[in-house]
């Protein structure tokens, strides 16, 4: 049995555009944050925020008439995704942030800096992905996104939330940004006076768990399952393609497969998500 998939019947607005990129861009802006909370398992050294779900949900729909019109006519954000010559999923989540940032008439923020470099002499300090100000607040914000996937195990603890490298995990990469990336006071001569983290993708509990989920987990948006087992046939799942890992293509991009290697497979009959892992031989 797969993990139960929250929210499974909630719609999904992103769904209903028909570019693929298009959908992807609904997706990075009006998708939640894969935590509703810092976990309070973390030590903050630079504390730092998470934008509460009803933002990113108005975000969504304020741009929904510039969605649309991407729709007919994609080619402006093409070109603008197609100046990334890297396919690191994180890069261009980060390129379709930036270029709604870049769309002033759809949101508050102005925005002052981007892959802003902190240097002091030889030593290079850290690099801030956003500098913005708040136009209703009036607050200079600095925003770090990640566009991550993370897999539990164990007692889904905080240090028991694995990437696909097992290197990656979700209690190093918080604490990055609060011991690192959140460290500085001031960016091109602007006091930064707010830090949010922008955390967004997807996390997938094992087929089988018993423990109960932890309260940073944000329920709002499904969660995907995870296993080393082919689920049955009836279930429709192929898998998707690299770039449809931020969101899937509206129509089935590869048959229902006969033969299953690593990666992300959803079901064309009900959309639920699962990351399938070749077992380990030993």
């Amino acid at each position: 049995m797969l993990a139960p998939c929250f929210n499974q019947d909630s719609i999904e607005p992103w769904q209903h555009y028909r570019h693929p990129l298009v959908r992807q861009l609904a997706f990075a802006i009006g998708s939640p944050n894969i935590l509703s909370q810092v976990p309070q398992e973390l030590q903050l050294k630079y504390h730092f925020s998470l934008h509460p779900d009803p933002v990113w949900q108005q975000h969504l729909q304020h741009y929904h008439p510039r969605l649309l019109a991407l729709d007919k006519n994609p080619k402006p954000l093409e070109d603008f995704v197609g100046q990334l010559k890297s396919t690191r999923l994180g890069l261009r989540f980060e390129m379709l942030i930036w270029f709604w940032l870049l769309d002033h008439a759809y949101h508050a923020y102005t925005l002052l800096g981007h892959s802003i470099q902190k240097i002091d002499g030889p030593r290079t300090l850290g690099e801030l992905d956003f500098l913005l100000r708040n136009e209703v607040t009036g607050q200079i914000e600095h925003w770090e996104i990640a566009l991550k996937y993370y897999l539990a195990e164990a007692d889904l603890s905080l240090p028991h939330w694995y990437g696909l490298n097992r290197s990656d995990t979700l209690y190093r990469k918080l604490n990055h940004f609060t011991q690192k990336q959140f460290q500085f006071q001031e960016a091109l001569d602007y006091p930064i006076e707010q830090r949010y983290c922008i955390l967004k993708g997807q996390l997938y509990l094992p087929t089988a768990y018993q423990a109960p989920i932890p309260a940073w987990v944000n329920l709002g948006r499904r969660l995907g399952s995870w296993g080393y087992q082919i689920p049955p046939q009836e279930k429709a799942f192929y898998r998707l393609q690299r770039h449809e890992w931020i969101y899937p293509n509206q129509e089935m991009s590869s048959d229902s497969p006969h033969w299953w290697t690593d990666g992300l497979y959803t079901s064309a009959l009900n959309g639920e998500f699962y990351m399938f892992r070749v077992p380990v031989l030993i």
